[in-house]
């Protein structure tokens, strides 16, 4: 608690400087508009969710509040001590419980560039740790005053746009760096290097991501993963907290919810287009996943703006 403390206290003056350049900036009551490519900016004044949304791989980092998460079965939380780390794309839960016009909730994304980090492996000879039992692809990790400082020239080169095209590259570069060496670095090197169970997973993972609406047959990912059927089941549990079909259908789920908030969808017409053959099953398993049916889980989201837009809040 003393450690959290000291970081916190060394932080404080990296992130008011933060916050002022982000006053200055555009606001649409949830997104911060700015020029910088690969980062997005958060800010919300009042509490937003719980939401859904599948997160693509980035870092996440808090300015200012805290942001709880439900990752499969297991629930997070972190703050202003900690950034929230996902390696591979995974559908999740989360909810702003506190935020006020004066204590706003604000909050800054990263997307994660893997080719630049297999750069920097092989430039700087980063091996990968030892396979662990429990390879999750999320992770919650200390938020340094060197992170905080990188992300502070990063969000300012919003007013320096002569500065953008070479030094946001190299600032991001140094983020990544500072990721693969710091307290989670060997648990993301597994993710991005090829030939570690963690990235063989990663790529069985991106598949049903990338293919969700389709039959899932479980010889065929384990081949695409090059492991046996029982070995990708305890892997792919591990490092997502489901299994591949429920992996499936909570991405079908989530997407359908997504269709159906974008476009004025029917229930039976979203079931259909992710993957379903039975708008009664896909209804049962709504309701199931989001607590209500979905016509009604619907009304109740557009009742109140703000629930529709945080569905992509870091």
């Amino acid at each position: 608690m003393s450690d959290c403390k000291a970081l916190l206290a060394q932080t404080c003056p990296i992130r008011a400087r933060i916050l002022e350049v982000i006053s200055t900036l555009p606001w649409d009551g949830l997104n911060v508009r700015h020029q910088v490519p690969g980062l997005s900016l958060y800010r919300l004044v009042e509490p937003a969710g719980p939401f859904s949304s599948v997160y693509e791989p980035s870092l996440s980092l808090i300015i200012k509040g805290r942001k709880f998460v439900e990752v499969g079965d297991e629930a997070m939380v972190y703050d202003e001590s900690a950034f929230f780390l996902t390696a591979v794309g995974m559908p999740m839960k989360g909810q702003i419980r506190t935020a006020t016009v004066d204590e706003p909730y604000v909050a800054a994304t990263l997307r994660l560039n893997l080719d630049t980090m297999r750069r920097l492996i092989v430039d700087h000879n980063l091996q990968p740790a030892d396979i662990t039992n429990r390879d999750r692809g999320v992770a919650v990790g200390v938020a340094t005053p060197e992170l905080f400082d990188a992300f502070l020239r990063l969000i300012s080169l919003t007013n320096s746009p002569d500065d953008l095209p070479f030094m946001a590259a190299h600032i991001q570069a140094e983020i990544f760096y500072r990721l693969l060496t710091g307290d989670q670095g060997a648990r993301l090197r597994r993710f991005v290097l090829s030939g570690t169970n963690s990235n063989r997973v990663a790529k069985a993972v991106a598949w049903v991501k990338d293919n969700y609406t389709a039959q899932l047959r479980i010889d065929d990912l384990a081949d695409l993963a090059g492991m046996g059927i029982s070995t990708l089941h305890h892997q792919f549990r591990a490092m997502t907290g489901m299994s591949p079909l429920q992996f499936q259908k909570h991405l079908r789920l989530h997407h359908a919810r997504e269709l159906m908030l974008a476009g004025s969808i029917d229930v039976a017409t979203a079931a259909l287009t992710v993957g379903y053959e039975s708008p009664t099953q896909f209804s049962r398993e709504y309701r199931r996943m989001f607590g209500h049916p979905p016509l009604r889980d619907m009304k109740g989201i557009m009742s109140t703006d703000i629930a529709i837009r945080a569905g992509s809040v870091a």
